[in-house]
């Protein structure tokens, strides 16, 4: 039973890092768009978007955003009445991108720092799961310096490095009581590292319409000493030692994309985005303890997860040389398999719809806002791992807003 259990403890973190919090809020012109962006060439963001149409920027460019996450999940526990809600928590992926290079040149440097992954999950210690989770503080950041080249007119090429800095804090009840018959407490604590790649290239055709092709690597998270906090009865605290830390490594997928902009008259910018994540990586999760009992045990749990797409779509409608509106949206395959759907983020197919305009404030500065809604399929599920069965209901709302100078 307690090998067991500090299976499912040791897991909840980690699929949060890889899979439940993919956020992709990299720009807000684009996430008003349905974030679409490796086809087209709109700001700084396409440091992230695709880096290969950097050098074909117009301007250099400083910009800055955010994007408060409101992740709103409900559990109905099998063959109840019973509806558990997640707290009232926002979580804040933020981006920072700068492009530069001379006038005229054929090339342009730049810099990306933003949060692919991150949020906050609380579902109080009173709820059905409490013995999976209770609360979950994931955030990781990447840093992304990058060139870009133009090697004629109409086609330009560049890359980046990718470093990833990541932390979790995770809270889960143990079902061992003390003697005033409260449940035990675990708390993991982590931080963790990776590195990675990304290249694209931005294609201007005779006909007007733009195409990109990137390709953003498979970046494996390495999380070294974490913390394993226990608080358990006196009488079991041999069997939890302390102080105690673990190591694991997770594969966080390789993306691949197709972009396509569209230009039918000088008021509008269509485009399309779509996008393979190759999730078939990620097989197995193992961990390993520096302090072994028989009750903690190195742990290994297959987790089989499917390469997964999104279709998106969006437009841009120019209304005036200072305002701008942007409309979109989307549909994402979920990668997780029957019997793999977690409590941290519980994941399904989805659909989402955003909306944003731009508007110039000065000369060389713009303001961007953004909004999106996302649904979450029903799902029903009785997980593997834990048991835990019912049915999740997931939306999230996610407002943004950026600053762009440009010179």
């Amino acid at each position: 039973m307690r090998k067991l259990l500090l299976v499912a403890l040791v897991l909840a973190p980690v699929l949060s890092f890889a899979q439940g919090f993919q956020v992709n809020l990299e720009g807000q012109k684009q996430i008003g768009m349905g974030h679409t962006g490796t086809g087209i060439l709109q700001d700084g963001a396409s440091v992230f978007f695709n880096p290969g149409a950097v050098a074909m920027l117009p301007e250099n460019y400083i910009q800055a955003g955010i994007s408060p996450l409101f992740f709103k999940s409900d559990f109905n526990p099998a063959g109840t009445s019973v509806q558990d809600h997640t707290a009232n928590k926002i979580a804040t992926p933020f981006t920072f991108y700068a492009a530069w290079g001379p006038k005229a040149s054929f090339w342009k440097l730049g810099l990306a720092v933003y949060t692919p992954f991150g949020g906050l999950t609380d579902w109080g210690n009173n709820w059905q799961g409490k013995y999976v989770l209770e609360s979950l503080d994931l955030k990781a950041i990447y840093i992304q310096p990058t060139l870009s080249i133009k090697l004629a007119d109409f086609l330009s090429i560049g890359g980046g490095f990718v470093y990833n800095r990541g932390s979790v804090d995770l809270t889960q009840a143990i079902p061992l009581a003390n003697s005033s018959g409260q449940p035990g407490q675990a708390e993991l604590k982590g931080s963790g590292k990776g590195y990675g790649w990304n290249a694209g290239i931005y294609i201007k055709t005779e006909s007007g319409v733009t195409v990109g092709i990137t390709h953003r690597s498979q970046v494996n998270t390495t999380i070294n000493n974490g913390n394993a906090i226990f608080n358990v009865p006196a009488s079991l605290q041999t069997s939890f030692p302390q102080p105690n830390t673990f190591t694991s490594t997770i594969p966080l997928p390789a993306t691949n994309s197709i972009g396509f902009g569209f230009y039918p008259c000088s008021k509008w910018t269509l485009a399309l985005d779509l996008n393979l994540v190759s999730w078939d990586v990620y097989k197995t999760l193992s961990f390993d303890y520096k302090s072994n009992t028989l009750a903690l045990q190195d742990t290994h749990s297959a987790r089989n997860y499917k390469d997964a797409i999104s279709l998106r779509g969006g437009a841009q409608y120019k209304c005036h040389d200072n305002l701008a509106l942007r409309f979109g949206g989307g549909y994402a395959s979920t990668a997780v398999q029957d019997g793999y759907v977690t409590p941290e983020a519980p994941d399904a197919n989805r659909v989402y719809v955003t909306g944003g305009l731009g508007y110039t404030v000065a000369k060389h500065l713009d303001l961007d806002l953004s909004f999106e809604y996302e649904h979450l399929m029903q799902r029903t599920q009785t997980n593997f791992e834990s048991q835990l069965s019912g049915t999740f209901k997931t939306n999230v709302y996610i407002p943004g807003i950026s600053l762009s100078y440009h010179w």
